[in-house]
């Protein structure tokens, strides 16, 4: 069971500048004694301290705040406060996880990092505390990391903000920015060579997506997807995104379509991996149902354009989906059963018992079981429990778990 620490406050600029100002430290050696290392983790005035390795963190969300985890111990090594509803994603550099709130993308520093040093590097972990930095928006949504940028759509806008995440250790990265046509629930993603890929629609209708150049001159556009959501990267740097017809795929400036099996087949959220041709969705077809418990996801080979489904004989969410470290389709099931899934062959290889059985709430916003996956662990998150579970993807086991002081919402982590 992991210790909780005293709540960290949250803190502004200054105060977390002053926390953190001691990570470059001189020469090779920290010069803080080991034994000193887990009380100097949980303290709110104490420097950084050098570790022998990079430690990997969870950030998981409750109804009032944000934990920070050791992920291999489980440990609670920091508390955050924050009023109202929140969104976690990874910022996508290893350190920082962006928290949506109500009127801005707020950044957490979750303690962890590493600093080349020549030929090696230096590993430090230090109290989590949000930095201060924040990206004020109308209505906050999707956020998109890719080819080493990181990307925020503002629904209530149409402004797209991009920027190298890496330069949120040192405060509010550059940014650039575009503004879309209309406003709506969208999603953007920036290609390795500039270029933009954002979707189109308005506060009523969405209809499918634009690609723009590095100079955001339009080069292509398909609006064959009604009621575009969500995106997916494969490898080769093909983009998918999710229509209630099919998907959307974009590859080396083109866009094309890959209707699905059903007149109505609805794919809105989606499971990529860089190794991987295959995308991992969810699959509804129910036009009408308010709640859709769908049994069945779809795996969407983009080099061959086929779209398989794949029943798995129970129902599960949109925190459901994760790859595996070989592209394997991993979907968390309300059965209690981390199902994975073969992306070729389509067969479920595995069923890993990992909690009880359970039911997804009405409202999307309410706690459920979420899954986050890092290389060959995933972590499988329990609110009734109030716990969080570990899973060894190569033995098939649930290796640790951990009561939890608050209820968990959402889940992710670094790398450190």
């Amino acid at each position: 069971m992991g210790m909780t620490k005293t709540p960290i406050p949250r803190v502004r600029a200054a105060a977390a500048s002053a926390v953190l100002a001691t990570a470059l430290l001189a020469g090779c050696s920290s010069g803080i004694d080991p034994q000193d290392q887990a009380a100097a983790a949980g303290s709110e005035t104490a420097g950084p301290v050098e570790g022998s390795g990079a430690t990997p963190r969870l950030a998981v969300s409750y109804d009032g705040g944000v934990l920070v985890l050791d992920a291999e111990s489980l440990e609670v090594v920091g508390q955050v406060p924050v009023d109202g509803f929140t969104r976690l994603n990874p910022a996508g550099d290893g350190r920082h996880v962006l928290v949506t709130t109500g009127d801005a993308f707020e950044v957490l520093d979750t303690g962890t990092w590493s600093e080349p040093h020549g030929d090696h590097s230096h590993h430090y972990t230090a109290a989590p505390a949000f930095t201060g930095t924040e990206f004020a928006a109308n209505k906050p949504g999707h956020v998109v990391r890719h080819a080493d940028r990181t990307v925020l759509f503002h629904d209530g806008s149409g402004l797209v903000e991009m920027f190298d995440p890496h330069g949120l250790a040192d405060g509010k990265p550059a940014v650039d920015s575009h503004t879309t046509a209309a406003p709506h629930h969208g999603v953007a993603v920036e290609l390795e060579n500039g270029g933009l890929i954002t979707t189109l629609g308005d506060e009523k209708t969405r209809t499918g997506i634009v690609v723009l150049d590095r100079e955001r001159r339009e080069v292509t556009r398909n609006e064959q997807c009604s009621g575009v959501h969500g995106e997916a990267s494969a490898a080769n740097e093909v983009v998918v995104f999710g229509c209630q017809d099919g998907v959307l795929v974009y590859r080396d400036g083109a866009v094309t379509k890959i209707s699905s099996p059903d007149a109505y087949g609805r794919i809105g959220n989606q499971a990529g991996a860089d190794n991987s041709d295959v995308v991992l969705g969810d699959y509804k077809t129910d036009r009408d149902a308010e709640l859709e418990r769908p049994q069945r996801v779809m795996l969407v080979n983009t080099t061959t354009a086929a779209m398989t489904p794949v029943d798995l004989g129970t129902s599960y969410t949109f925190r459901s989906l994760g790859r595996g470290p070989r592209g394997e389709a991993l979907v968390l099931g309300t059965d209690g059963f981390l199902h994975v899934i073969d992306q070729y062959t389509r067969a479920v290889t595995n069923r890993i018992p990992v909690l009880g059985a359970w039911t997804e709430p009405e409202k999307w916003q309410s706690p459920r079981p979420a899954l986050f996956v890092d290389g060959a662990t995933a972590y499988v998150s329990d609110p009734a429990a109030k716990s969080i579970h570990v899973v060894d993807l190569e033995t098939g086991t649930v290796v640790r778990s951990a009561v939890l002081p608050q209820s968990p919402i959402e889940l992710t982590g670094v790398g450190g």
